[in-house]
């Protein structure tokens, strides 16, 4: 297992167990489709990457612009 996953010291720096989960799955995709990683990459698996990335503080969640995540009345709902 993860060692940083075992502390809340992760999900402090996200804002908590949503927004960490969204952060982790959004740059997995990322990392996926070829982007390069943020550290150096040491045998570790992509999901070992990603929390490195969080620990050292290169990637973060942020929400959109408008600050919030109100939906847009033109969208569907699902």
């Amino acid at each position: 297992m993860i060692e940083a996953l075992k502390s809340d010291d992760v999900v402090n720096k996200c804002g908590g167990r949503f927004k960490l989960c969204a952060l982790i799955q959004r740059r997995l995709v990322d990392i996926m489709n070829g982007a390069r990683p943020l550290v150096e990459r040491d045998g570790r698996t992509d999901l070992e990457l990603v929390i490195q990335e969080i620990m050292e503080d290169k990637i973060s969640y942020d929400l959109p612009s408008g600050g919030t995540l109100d939906r847009v009345e033109d969208e569907p709902l699902l």
